[in-house]
């Protein structure tokens, strides 16, 4: 067990997280009502909208003054340096369909940078935590990327965007090249997952096109702490806001990457 004190940020997220969790355990298997947003196969639940409301709601009545960017809508713009960015559940199409894979992402960014991220799988109850300069845990032990520094030994995760039919920056293509040097993908459905698995050693690498900050930020922070990189698909320094490409990595396997998919 690690003796890391966290800051109050990161305590509040985790707390909040958990209750989160247990909302989205309770609904979990249960009826309820699915709607699609714009975008294939781009689903919401009535557990989004109410996961994203008790987070909201509880880090407005603890930090009025903070940010906040959330995926199901809410915008608040900061009195202070610090923006909470919010995926109230990550990974909602395997939810819809029962399909144990989700998870819940909280990041606070200060003055733009991420300083804390948490990201908690409700099912198997796995809480991942980073905090700038303090490393990264997974229920409360330290955490690390992996040494694989050979492609071709690697386990990678990918994703594609809603308008994968458009095939954005070739990334249909990008994967089946990939595919056929022989590595084994996998393709979870949340990109915060997909990251924390890489910051744990249990993926090598993970790529994506068309990531919103939300489904970033923590996942961002958590490899980072767990001495891995991440950057954009051509290598330059990535940028959390926006709706962009995202590299992470071991750090070993990222030159490599970069060729591939620049």
């Amino acid at each position: 067990m690690t003796n890391i004190v966290f800051s109050e940020l990161s305590l509040f997220a985790i707390d909040i997280a958990k209750q989160a969790g247990s909302l989205l355990r309770t609904g979990f298997g249960s009826h309820f009502q699915i709607t699609a947003k714009a975008g294939k196969q781009n689903l919401v639940t009535e557990y989004d909208h109410a996961s994203e409301k008790m987070i909201v709601s509880a880090i407005s009545h603890h930090f009025p003054d903070h940010g906040l960017l959330a995926e199901e809508g809410t915008d608040k713009k900061a009195n202070s340096s610090v923006t909470w960015i919010i995926d109230p559940l990550d990974g909602t199409v395997n939810f819809a369909h029962g399909i144990p894979v989700f998870s819940i992402s909280i990041a606070a960014a200060m003055n733009g940078s991420i300083v804390s991220g948490v990201v908690y799988q409700p099912i198997t109850q796995e809480l991942f935590v980073a905090e700038k300069g303090k490393g990264a845990f997974l229920n409360e032990k330290p955490i690390a990327v992996s040494p694989i520094a050979d492609m071709a030994s690697s386990l990678m995760a990918t994703g594609f965007p809603y308008d994968v039919d458009k095939d954005p920056l070739q990334c249909v293509e990008k994967f089946a090249t990939m595919q056929l040097k022989g590595v084994p993908i996998r393709r979870l459905g949340s990109a915060a997952l997909d990251m924390s698995y890489v910051a744990a050693g249990r993926f090598d690498a993970f790529w994506e096109v068309g990531l919103h900050p939300w489904d970033m930020a923590a996942g961002k922070l958590l490899v980072e702490e767990a001495g891995g990189k991440v950057s954009h698909w051509d290598g330059s320094t990535h940028k959390i806001f926006g709706y962009t490409t995202m590299l992470a990595s071991n750090g070993h396997l990222h030159p490599a990457m970069i060729e591939h998919l620049k």
